[in-house]
C-alpha cells in the first residue's frame, strides 16, 4: 500500500533539506528523499571542500604580505595536508551526522531513486531494485540541484575528463592540469590546484575570465592566477581531446591548431538542472529542463498549484545560499504564510574565494545600465583605506558602488582584495534594504578596518 505524506522533497541537499525542515517544524508530515549522499553537492563536492582547498594558500598567501612572518615561510604548501583536511571537512564522504540532523527535524529519510509518476505520486527505487509508492496531501517539491554541462568538443566526453566531482575530491595533486572555463568553478580550483604544486593552464574562450562581473575583478583574479604561476589563454577554445587510455595523457588541441598536454583534464563551463529523470513528463513537464515556477517557487503550467521547486532545478539562481534563501520561502508558502522571492533577482551576493577575494551583490554597471537605471559608479582603491595597510604590506584592491542616482540608493556593489567576502553583507543589506546614501552617511566605519572604504566611496561620490 502506498504511504501518505503531507509534503515530499525529492533532493536532500541545502535546498531540499531546508524546505523539508521548514516545513516539519510547522507541523506537516515530511519524506525527505535522497539517492546519493545528504547534504548534496554543496557538501561533499562543490562549496565546502573547494574552499577547504583554496584557504590555505589564501592564508599563504596574506603571510606572505605580514612583516615578522613572511620571514618565517620556508616552503610551500603541505598538500598532503591540506588534502587531509579537505576530507574531514566533507567527514569522509559519510552522511550519517546529516542523517541524524534530518531525522532530528522530524524528517522521515528514503533512501533511494524519487520519479513522479502522476499528479501528487512519487515513486522511491532503493539500491535494492525494491519500490515504495507515496501519496503526498499537499505538495512535492523538486530540489534536485543541478550538474555539470559537458559541451560539445570531439573526444571530450570520451575521455572522461573531471567535472566539480574529481576537481574536489581527487586525492592527489596532478603533475598537469588543464581547465577549460572561467567562470568561478575555474578560477577557484585553478588557483587552488596551482598552489598544491599542480602546473595548470586555464583555457577560457572569451575575452576576460569571470565575465558576469564588474571587468577589473576579472582582471585583478586573472593577474593574480598569472602571478602564481597558472598560464591563463583567453579567447581560447579547445577543439579536440584525446587520451592514451583510460588513465593516460591528455592532448587538447585549441584554436590555433596549439596543443596542450595534461596529467588531468577539468571542465568547468557551466551546470543544468537535473531533472532529465524524474518523471516531470507524467505531469506535462519537460524532463531535462527547468523547471519555471512563480514566486512561491510554484511550478507554472502544472493544474492544482502542488509541485514546487527550489534551488537549481528551477534556473533563477544557481548558488546555494540562494537556494536555501528560496528553501525558507517555500517552507512558509506551505505552511500558508505569506511569502515572496525577491532577493534571487534583485539582491544576489557572491563571494568567489581566490586571493584576491572577489565579493559582488546586485548589478554591475553594465547591466544596470542596460536596465535602464540612471546609474552614477563611484571606485576606489582598498589599498589604500588604513585597514588594509594594517593587514599587510602592498595589498590591493577595489570597491565599487552602481548608485540609482533617481533614488539615491546602491543596486550593486563589487569588493576584491583580501577578505571582502566578510565585507559584502554589508552591500547585500543596503541593496536588500534600499538604504539612501543619506542614511549610509550616517553609519559610521569603524577605524582602522577596512570596511571604511564605505567612508571613502561616499565622499567620493560628494557626500
Amino acid at each position: 500500500m502506498a504511504e501518505t505524506f503531507d509534503v515530499v522533497v525529492i533532493g536532500a541537499g541545502p535546498a531540499g533539506e531546508n524546505a523539508g525542515a521548514r516545513a516539519a517544524a510547522g507541523g506537516l508530515k515530511v519524506a525527505l528523499v535522497e539517492h546519493e549522499l545528504l547534504g548534496g553537492e554543496c557538501s561533499y563536492w562543490a562549496c565546502m571542500p573547494s574552499k577547504a582547498l583554496l584557504h590555505p594558500g589564501e592564508a599563504l598567501w596574506l603571510a606572505k604580505h605580514t612583516p615578522g612572518v613572511r620571514e618565517l615561510i620556508q616552503g610551500p604548501l603541505k598538500a598532503d595536508a591540506v588534502l587531509k583536511h579537505r576530507d574531514q571537512m566533507v567527514s569522509g564522504y559519510d552522511d550519517r551526522s546529516q542523517v541524524k540532523w534530518a531525522e532530528g527535524a522530524k524528517l522521515t529519510v528514503m533512501r533511494g531513486h524519487g520519479r513522479l509518476t502522476g499528479p501528487r505520486k512519487v515513486a522511491v527505487t532503493g539500491k535494492d531494485g525494491k519500490v515504495r509508492e507515496l501519496d503526498v496531501k499537499q505538495a512535492v517539491v523538486i530540489a534536485t540541484g543541478s550538474k555539470p554541462r559537458l559541451p560539445d568538443i570531439p573526444g571530450l566526453k570520451d575521455s572522461k575528463p573531471w567535472d566539480n566531482r574529481e576537481g574536489t575530491g581527487a586525492k592527489a595533486v596532478p603533475g598537469r592540469l588543464v581547465v577549460l572555463g572561467g567562470g568561478v568553478e575555474a578560477v577557484e580550483l585553478a588557483q587552488a590546484w596551482r598552489e598544491l604544486g599542480s602546473e595548470v593552464t586555464l583555457v577560457q574562450r572569451g575575452p576576460r575570465v569571470l565575465k558576469r562581473f564588474e571587468p577589473f575583478a576579472g582582471e585583478q583574479v586573472a593577474e593574480a592566477l598569472r602571478d602564481s604561476g597558472v598560464r591563463v589563454l583567453l579567447e581560447t577554445q579547445a577543439t579536440k581531446v584525446q587520451r592514451s587510455g583510460t588513465q593516460g595523457e591528455y592532448t587538447i588541441t585549441l584554436t590555433g591548431g596549439d596543443t596542450l598536454r595534461a596529467d588531468a583534464l577539468l571542465v568547468a563551463m557551466g551546470r543544468t538542472a537535473r531533472t532529465d529523470d524524474l518523471g516531470l513528463d507524467t505531469v506535462g513537464l519537460k524532463p531535462g529542463a527547468s523547471i519555471e515556477v512563480d514566486d512561491q517557487l510554484r511550478a507554472t503550467g502544472v493544474d492544482g498549484g502542488w509541485l514546487y521547486a527550489c534551488g537549481d532545478a528551477n534556473g533563477r539562481n544557481l548558488l546555494t545560499h540562494m537556494g536555501k534563501y528560496q528553501a525558507r520561502l517555500l517552507g512558509d508558502v506551505l505552511l500558508g504564510k505569506p511569502a515572496k522571492a525577491w532577493a534571487d533577482a534583485k539582491a544576489t551576493p557572491q563571494v568567489i574565494f581566490t586571493h584576491p577575494q572577489v565579493g559582488s551583490v546586485g548589478l554591475t554597471e553594465e547591466r544596470a545600465r542596460k536596465a535602464g537605471v540612471p546609474v552614477k559608479t563611484v571606485q576606489y582603491a582598498l589599498g589604500d583605506v588604513a585597514g588594509a595597510s594594517v593587514m599587510g604590506k602592498d595589498l590591493k584592491g577595489t570597491a565599487k558602488l552602481v548608485v540609482d542616482e533617481q533614488r539615491r540608493v546602491i543596486v550593486g556593489a563589487t569588493f576584491t582584495g583580501p577578505g571582502v567576502g566578510e565585507m559584502i553583507h554589508a552591500a547585500t543589506i543596503a541593496v536588500a534594504g534600499e538604504v539612501t546614501l543619506d542614511t549610509l552617511w550616517h553609519a559610521v566605519p569603524s577605524y582602522p578596518t577596512v570596511s571604511e572604504v564605505w567612508l571613502r566611496l561616499l565622499e567620493a561620490y560628494g557626500l
